[in-house]
C-alpha cells in the first residue's frame, strides 16, 4: 500500500495554519445570532487562500477542490487522479454564531478514493486525523496523538449526531433511528470526528444535495477508526460527480449499526 505520510504531513500543517488564522479571525468577529444557512465570510476566503497555496507549494502537479471560488486558483484543474478537497470552515454558521462549532477540513483523493483526511477545530485545538491504512488519530493542543476508535454500542444505545433541529422539528434520522441520545452541532467534520472518536455511534445527512467537501475529510476518519461509510442505501460513496455534488445521502456509523440502520432509513 502507499505510504501517504508526506501527504498527510502537509494536510495536518496546512489545517494548523489555518487553524491558527481562524483563531484570531474568530476572536475579532462580531455574533451574528440569525445567521442564514448561506453565510459566508471573509474568513472562509482566507483560510481558502492560505491552504491551496500550502498544498499547491508542495504538491504543484495536484488537483485543488474547494468551497469558495477563489481567482488565484481558478486555472488550477479542480478534479484529477489525486485531488485535494477543502472546505475552509465547514460549519461556518457555527463560526459566525460563536458557538464553537466549525472545523477545517482537507482530504486527499487518489482514484476517486480518500487516502488523507484532516479535521481541524480550531476553537477546541483539537485535530482529528488519518491516512489510509495508517488508522485514525486525534490530539488537543499540543498532546501527543491517541489512537481513535469507533464506538461498540449497539442500537438500542444510539447515540446519533446530527445538524441542529428547527423548532419542533423531529428529522428523519431521529424518527427512523430512535436514538438514546443526540448530539446537535453545527459541521459535518465535526460530525464525521464524533462518530470516529467513538463519541457518537452514527451520522444520517439526509439532506438533497451537498458537495464532497462536506464529507471527503470526515469520511476517512470514520473508516480508519473501524467505522463504515456509504450513502443512505448503503452503497459506497462516488466522488467528483458532476459540479462535485452529492445526491444520495451519506450515512457514517461504527459499523455495528450499518446494516440495521440502512434499513431503518429506507422505512421512512
Amino acid at each position: 500500500m502507499t505510504d501517504f505520510g508526506p501527504e498527510l504531513a502537509a494536510a495536518r500543517e496546512a489545517a494548523a495554519r489555518a487553524s491558527t488564522l481562524l483563531r484570531r479571525e474568530y476572536e475579532a468577529f462580531v455574533a451574528i445570532p440569525d445567521a442564514p444557512v448561506t453565510i459566508s465570510t471573509h474568513a472562509d476566503k482566507a483560510s481558502q487562500e492560505l491552504i491551496l497555496a500550502f498544498l499547491h507549494e508542495r504538491f504543484p502537479a495536484d488537483a485543488l477542490c474547494a468551497e469558495e471560488s477563489t481567482p488565484a486558483f481558478d486555472a488550477v484543474p479542480k478534479t484529477g487522479r489525486r485531488t485535494w478537497v477543502v472546505d475552509p470552515i465547514d460549519g461556518t454558521r457555527g463560526f459566525a454564531k460563536k458557538v464553537g462549532q466549525f472545523s477545517v477540513m482537507i482530504g486527499l483523493l487518489v482514484g476517486g478514493q480518500p487516502v488523507v483526511g484532516v479535521v481541524a477545530e480550531p476553537a477546541q485545538h483539537r485535530t482529528t486525523f488519518a491516512s489510509i491504512g495508517g488508522g485514525c488519530w486525534a490530539h488537543v493542543g499540543a498532546a501527543e496523538p491517541a489512537r481513535c476508535r469507533v464506538s461498540e454500542r449497539g442500537s438500542a444505545e444510539l447515540v446519533l449526531v446530527q445538524s441542529w433541529a428547527k423548532t419542533g422539528m423531529s428529522p428523519k434520522p431521529v424518527q427512523a433511528l430512535a436514538p438514546a441520545r443526540v448530539i446537535e452541532t453545527y459541521s459535518g467534520g465535526v460530525k464525521l470526528a464524533l462518530v470516529a472518536r467513538g463519541e457518537a455511534d452514527a451520522y444520517a445527512n439526509t439532506y438533497e444535495a451537498f458537495a464532497d467537501w462536506d464529507i471527503c475529510a470526515g469520511h476517512l476518519l470514520v473508516t480508519e477508526a473501524g467505522g463504515q461509510v456509504t450513502d443512505l442505501a448503503g452503497n459506497p460513496v462516488v466522488y467528483q460527480n458532476e459540479n462535485f455534488k452529492q445526491t444520495r445521502g451519506l450515512l457514517a456509523t461504527n459499523g455495528v449499526i450499518h446494516t440495521e440502520a440502512v434499513m431503518r432509513l429506507a422505512s421512512f
